[in-house]
């Protein structure tokens, strides 16, 4: 029994001591959420060791409190993350992307439409992570080409991929966890297909949104360009001629790459000898007279090596991308920064990128717009941020297969090249029609959802689609933690009479409110903490709370589980409320602000849109 204190007084009830403690805990949790002062899926599990150390106040045993990692929500995710691997390894998306993005080419409305039509689809059925990843170089590299910044794209299509999420059950694991939440409340888990009559009402209505108002609200905050044009990294780079004076001539060209960065903090990139280029650092020839060195750093600290070492500037000598980025030698590569990145608080040195993946980082766009071209080295990477950096052709394969950055660059006509050699391979047909065998067993009832998906990864392992590495590799075992952390948290929440107590006070004080603006206002405030404290911990606190309300008030319990399970996948307005928001952030240049500017409006008509869908369609 949780043991009780003295009336302290809501609308008038007497609190149990329980529910105070599972409030402080609550409240604990949405400040660590908010403030990241440690890792979400971190304090997630900081979560079950308070929550069942205080058992007899919080009424979680330790059996409920690990429950969450044996919850069919998250074995599902799980799944859903290898199954989503083995599509995205087909190339199949890459490929479709390259041939809808081809006929769009040239047009800024085009594009948008393309790429918000192309995202929705397919992101409705696979996570929408490796969707988005898949798709931001392209999207950057046919903005460019079009002349249009592609700020005006990489917005839409993150909230594209959001709006995709409502479509199906396997859209998000909030669906999977609101689904698994509304059986143990309601005895009524979600069908695959049971979000779908409104979800395409969400996403056409989203979706008309983006290629009107918000076409109209979103920045040009990066120029469209080369790469080196868009980080405005050129005044930093420069050509610089060994002159027969120079103490540089006849010294090795390590040796001098290791002394300019120790004494002056210069990078020297490369070597040009008549119609020969070398890498400076990999080589250990000598400099000769006449060699042409590109050299990046602050434009003073540049001037001052080449007074020091007797060099000559070649001011019409302009380091272009084509001279950066050639297979021969070397290539540039942007990636970014993800919020759950072991990386993530690190500075550039300390991260040694330099010796762990043979990279100079040129440039870094930070979260929120802020270009970095000098002092790069002390700069303390956070989640979002955007790094532009030069390195080799087999250590931009090593990065892209690291977790801890998502690479979103890629020349989109090589792209285009590599997708259209050949049909659809073996392997990419057995991949789909695993995924679809998986969604065929889960909507006819033949297998409970969470062991279709298992059954998936099977096949997908069996068939050869993935190594069982692989699939390891595929899960992010970052929200598989979080999820397990926040299901005991609303475990607490019921056993203590928490929920009970919150609904009453609603009851009373949405008195004479009709049903149809209640459920509204459950969409708003559930909106509203899925910006900042995840979508899924929101639908954890408030769909309990919801059909506790809704069953109070005679309304249907059940059309306000699933506006709350809407809602949370309204993230719209801040770039930590989503990973694809953040996936976007430092590439589009974009500001806060723009986030607010953006999502706030279209948060606000998907509340009056939805709740009336809702109404409409399963009743109130």
């Amino acid at each position: 029994m949780v043991p009780t204190a003295p009336p302290v007084g809501l609308l008038g009830a007497d609190l149990p001591l329980g529910v105070l403690v599972v409030a402080a805990v609550v409240l604990g949790t949405v400040v660590l959420f908010v403030t990241e002062a440690i890792p979400p899926d971190v304090t997630a599990l900081a979560v079950i060791v308070v929550l069942v150390a205080l058992e007899p106040y919080t009424g979680v045993s330790a059996a409920e409190g690990l429950s969450g990692f044996s919850s069919p929500a998250t074995v599902t995710v799980m799944a859903m993350y290898v199954l989503s691997d083995g599509i995205r390894r087909t190339s199949v998306i890459r490929r479709l992307g390259v041939e809808v993005a081809q006929s769009a080419r040239g047009s800024e409305n085009r594009l948008l439409a393309a790429v918000i039509g192309l995202t929705g689809p397919i992101a409705g059925v696979v996570n929408n992570t490796p969707v988005v990843a898949v798709f931001v170089p392209m999207v950057t590299d046919l903005a460019n080409e079009a002349g249009v910044s592609p700020s005006k794209l990489l917005i839409p299509l993150s909230y594209a991929s959001m709006l995709a999420g409502t479509l199906t059950l396997f859209g998000t694991a909030t669906n999977l966890v609101a689904s698994e939440l509304s059986a143990d409340l309601l005895g009524r888990p979600f069908g695959v297909f049971e979000l779908t009559p409104v979800g395409v009402v969400v996403f056409l209505v989203g979706a008309a949104y983006l290629l009107t108002v918000g076409k109209w609200l979103l920045p040009a905050r990066v120029p469209p360009g080369s790469r080196t044009e868009r980080y405005e990294v050129q005044p930093y780079l420069a050509r610089v001629l060994v002159t027969a004076r120079s103490p540089l001539a006849g010294a090795f060209a390590q040796a001098v790459v290791e002394d300019a960065r120790r004494d002056l903090g210069l990078d020297v990139l490369d070597v040009v000898r008549g119609g020969e280029h070398f890498v400076a650092a990999d080589s250990d020839r000598e400099l000769r007279a006449r060699d042409v060195l590109t050299v990046r750093g602050d434009p003073a600290t540049i001037q001052r090596f080449v007074e020091l070492a007797s060099l000559r500037r070649l001011p019409r000598a302009t380091v272009t991308d084509a001279e950066l980025d050639n297979p021969e030698r070397s290539t540039l590569v942007e990636l970014v920064v993800p919020s759950e990145s072991a990386l993530a608080g690190e500075t550039v040195e300390s991260a040694r990128l330099r010796e762990r993946y043979d990279a100079t980082v040129l440039a870094v766009r930070r979260a929120g717009g802020e270009l970095v071209r000098n002092g790069v080295g002390a700069t303390k990477l956070r989640g979002g941020d955007a790094l532009l950096l030069r390195t080799t052709e087999q250590a931009a394969e090593f990065l892209a297969e690291n977790d801890d950055f998502v690479v979103t660059n890629e020349a989109f006509d090589e792209v285009m090249e590599r997708a259209r050699a050949g049909g659809v391979s073996r392997t990419a047909a057995v991949a789909f029609a695993v995924l679809f065998g998986v969604v065929g067993l889960a909507a006819l009832d033949v297998l409970p959802i969470a062991v279709a998906a298992l059954a998936g990864v099977v096949a997908m392992v069996v068939s050869g689609v993935l190594s069982p590495n692989e699939a390891y590799d595929a899960v992010n075992w970052n929200v598989v933690f979080l999820l397990a952390g926040v299901v005991p948290l609303g475990i607490a929440l019921r056993e203590t009479g928490a929920v009970a107590l919150v609904a009453d006070s609603l009851v009373a004080a949405t008195a004479g409110l009709p049903p149809v603006a209640v459920l509204a206002l459950f969409y708003l405030l559930t909106g509203a903490f899925a910006n900042v404290i995840t979508p899924v911990a929101s639908v954890v606190l408030f769909l309990p709370v919801a059909v506790s309300t809704a069953a109070e008030a005679g309304s249907d319990p059940f059309s306000f589980a699933l506006a709350v399970t809407f809602a949370a996948s309204t993230a719209f307005t801040t770039p930590v409320g989503y990973q694809t928001n953040l996936m976007v952030y430092g590439p589009g240049g974009y500001r806060f602000s723009d986030y607010v500017r953006v999502g706030a409006p279209l948060q606000l008509l998907l509340a009056v849109v939805t709740s009336a869908a809702i109404a409409l369609y399963w009743g109130l």
